[in-house]
């Protein structure tokens, strides 16, 4: 839950002023930060981005009363539907922030499960000077 709200916070403050694929490193570092397994953070980073851009889509889509979302629509195969645009941006997004999320969990284990490793082989050497 912690790594969820971080995402959408983080993310949404810094798209504000940087691209948008700067979810991917931003879901990336957070995700080796904070998560612990890989399921719960691309669920965080899918759901963080994913909420994120269908609140910002919804809003601009209500705001301008669907007029570009249905331009754009009507240019790909969503028949006009400016609401389906709306969804399939926030999936696209959060497929995005979820996929860099995972890859983030899985570094943090990678690591964690080297330093264990190493740990366990210096054990040894370090009982022997203890005793």
């Amino acid at each position: 839950m912690v790594l969820f709200l971080l995402i959408l916070v983080l993310a949404a403050l810094a798209q504000l002023f940087l691209p948008w694929w700067i979810i991917t490193p931003l879901c990336f570092v957070l995700a080796a930060w904070r998560g612990h397994t890989g399921g719960r953070a691309w669920l965080a980073g899918f759901g963080g981005i994913g909420l994120g851009w269908v609140l910002v889509a919804g809003w601009l889509h209500v705001r301008t009363e669907g007029i570009l979302s249905h331009r754009v629509a009507q240019l790909l195969p969503l028949g006009g539907n400016g609401w389906l645009l709306v969804l399939v941006t926030a999936v696209l997004g959060g497929l995005v922030g979820g996929f860099a999320a995972l890859a983030g969990a899985w570094v943090r284990q990678a690591v964690v499960s080297q330093r264990k490793e190493s740990i366990e082989e210096q054990e040894p050497a370090a009982r022997k000077l203890t005793l």
